[in-house]
């Protein structure tokens, strides 16, 4: 998957998908199946065939693979005009063979279908419509123009006139049909790759941020005894020194650096998770962090705990795992997105049941839209004049699918609804009438809570004096 200039990821390109020896495999098995229903024409139903006209027509496929193994190596893979041109190749050879033995008298005219569902399994829709239309002249011009079949006695075998039209039509309608729902098919199971493929990469980032943030913590640990000692003795220097101003002011340097080595060990382990004691946080710090990234984007973010019949002290403890925490960022940075002036997140939990509900005053989700709220690739919500204090994000709707593919792994159920009814699409800044996504977890033993709430800590030891 590839990475835009603005850090978007981008579709993948089609091109040098197909390996040449996938094709060629498939090539040979159509040439073996050509061979034999010739032979078994020939000697089962005694058909009278022009064995050097199909000699010709299949010796064309022959030869045409082995040429390609022999002039172009076996890993070889394909760009998307020559798929096309193999496919449109593979379409002339199979109607030229149906040519030869009655057009559409012959059963296996259907055939003519595989390569367009094969091009619409590996190519863009363009190139496929191009195999497509091949194919729809092919059947059409051997439908009118062919050679009958007859048997040795001289008797022709013909389907009545209604037959054969009915069966190029059903040919027809048939290389629409699959070719339309094979690429559709495989166009979703590729978005789908590429989207979980961006969600395995950003949970992937998380977790490197968290235990970069414990080897941080650890190192801010080891070191702050030895910065201690350091910043005591060259206070200790700098008083000894007082008439030796050269000298002074190298202790005080010292002294300085110390501290400053001291805060940058502090500030970059503020987010160390290592300690168990850290690990675990309530319900309503994790939310904090993941909405700090955007607290300074111009839109107001206020977090309610509880509510008049739910003690905000007794709020549930979580174990900071990396999926929760990016998955309510990515919910967030929407709401952010498409605010007008505030955003709400309301933490509240029963004896079953912990839920995060996130409104915001926007415009809301488009009726069209809302149904597909979570699939990637989904179009972005529409929105008038940007803020320059709030950057909007030129995606391509895996925000929200990456949010709610981490959340659901943690055993998140997500909603999705507007605040207003009906939807009216314009914002009410101050009113909770924008977009709001609600994400409940089970509470229990497999849940997201921690099994201890307060770990104890180990037991003290007196001092001797």
């Amino acid at each position: 998957m590839a990475r835009s200039e603005n850090g978007e990821f981008s579709h993948f390109q089609p091109d040098s998908w197909v390996r040449l020896r996938t094709l060629v495999a498939l090539r040979w098995v159509a040439i073996l199946g050509q061979v034999l229903a010739v032979m078994a024409a020939r000697h089962l139903f005694n058909l009278d065939l022009d064995m050097g006209l199909f000699a010709a027509a299949i010796g064309l496929s022959v030869l045409a693979n082995t040429v390609f193994i022999f002039v172009y190596p076996q890993n070889k893979r394909l760009a998307e005009r020559e798929v096309a041109a193999m496919l449109m190749f593979d379409t002339f050879q199979i109607a030229a063979v149906l040519f030869l033995s009655g057009g559409l008298n012959n059963p296996f005219a259907i055939l003519i279908v595989a390569p367009v569902t094969v091009a619409a399994t590996a190519l863009t829709l363009r190139s496929t419509f191009i195999v497509a239309l091949v194919a729809y002249a092919s059947t059409t011009l051997i439908a009118f123009i062919n050679l009958p079949l007859q048997t040795e006695a001289g008797v022709i075998m013909r389907m009545p006139d209604i037959f054969i039209f009915g069966f190029w039509g059903a040919i027809l309608i048939t290389i629409g049909f699959l070719g339309l729902y094979a690429h559709q098919l495989t166009t979703e199971m590729r978005s789908m790759s590429q989207a979980l493929l961006a969600t395995q990469m950003a949970l992937a980032r998380e977790q490197k941020l968290t235990d970069l943030g414990g080897v941080v913590a650890a190192a801010a640990h080891e070191l702050g005894t030895p910065l201690a000692t350091i910043t005591l003795v060259s206070s200790e220097l700098a008083d000894e020194l007082q008439d030796n101003q050269a000298h002074l002011d190298d202790a005080k340097l010292i002294r300085e650096q110390a501290d400053r080595c001291r805060d940058i060990l502090r500030s970059m382990g503020k987010v160390g998770k290592d300690d168990m004691m850290v690990r675990q946080v309530p319900l309503s710090a994790i939310v904090e962090e993941a909405a700090e990234p955007h607290a300074n984007r111009g839109i107001s973010i206020r977090i309610q705990v509880g509510d008049d019949n739910i003690d905000a002290s007794d709020q549930p403890v979580l174990i900071r795992r990396p999926e929760i925490v990016h998955g309510l960022r990515n919910l967030i940075q929407n709401a952010v997105d498409f605010a007008s002036s505030t955003i709400w997140i309301d933490l509240c939990w029963t004896d079953r049941a912990i839920s995060i509900r996130i409104a915001d005053d926007g415009a809301g989700y488009a009726p069209h839209v809302i149904g597909n709220i979570g699939e990637p690739f989904v179009g972005r919500r529409k929105t008038g004049k940007k803020d320059k204090n709030r950057p909007e994000y030129e995606g391509m709707g895996l925000g929200l699918f990456i949010a709610k593919t981490l959340l659901e792994r943690t055993g998140a159920e997500l909603s999705f609804s507007n605040g207003t009814d009906p939807y009216t699409g314009e914002p009410h800044p101050g009113q909770r009438s924008g977009a709001i996504v609600v994400a409940i977890w089970d509470r229990g033993p497999q849940g997201i809570e921690a099994e201890v709430k307060n770990p104890a800590l180990a037991e003290n030891v007196q001092f001797a004096v």
